[in-house]
């Protein structure tokens, strides 16, 4: 089974990506949703996160407060990568467990999409990498509209990755999403129909 991975920066459109993906055909794991699952209450990762970080990243119903925990660790790099010792190796399980049902099934092709594919040191689980692409102003601008936030901290966490143009260079394939959603589609099913070709 090939496994492609799947990344970009922050805000890049790396879902709209997977989604187009999906539509033509093809099998994605997803790391943010696997991220959700490993964190969910009852799991072990969730009870370390509470044990480093304080009830203070729960909400009510005992559930992880993402937003709480953002502002924590996107302030600070130790608290960051405290959080990454924990959370890493529990997504790292669930994906292996995915990828294993797929390679079942007898899926030839499989997109592994993670955000933090280079900096996790995660690229050894895949045959090569596709990058999802735009430049820092659209990175920012989409970042501040979509979820909300000040320049300022929407900067912060631009901070905490990987600079897109660093993040290119490793890609055997470069998706540009600066443009119209039926530009990065014609790029993505291009893409799509050269991998089925080989």
């Amino acid at each position: 089974m090939r496994i492609i991975g799947l990344t970009g920066g922050i805000a890049s459109g790396k879902s709209t990506v997977a989604r187009i993906l999906e539509q033509l055909g093809a099998s994605v794991v997803d790391a943010d949703q696997l991220a959700r699952e490993a964190v969910r209450p009852g799991m072990p990762a969730l009870d370390a996160i509470v044990a480093d970080f304080g009830p203070d990243v729960l909400l009510t119903d005992g559930s992880l407060d993402r937003k709480a925990l953002g502002r924590i660790i996107f302030a600070d790099p130790q608290a960051r990568r405290r959080l990454e010792a924990i959370t890493h190796p529990a997504i790292a399980r669930l994906a292996d467990e995915r990828l294993d049902e797929l390679r079942r099934a007898g899926k030839e092709v499989v997109f592994y999409m993670a955000p933090l594919l280079i900096e996790a040191g995660v690229t050894g689980r895949v045959d090569e990498i596709w990058v999802v692409y735009v430049d820092r102003e659209t990175q920012l601008a989409r970042l501040t509209g979509r979820d909300g936030i000040g320049r300022d901290e929407a900067e912060q966490r631009l901070a905490a990755q990987m600079p897109m143009d660093e993040k290119a260079a490793h890609g055997a394939a470069v998706i540009d999403n600066r443009g119209t959603p039926e530009e990065t589609e014609r790029q993505v099913a291009a893409l799509w129909k050269k991998l089925a070709g080989q």
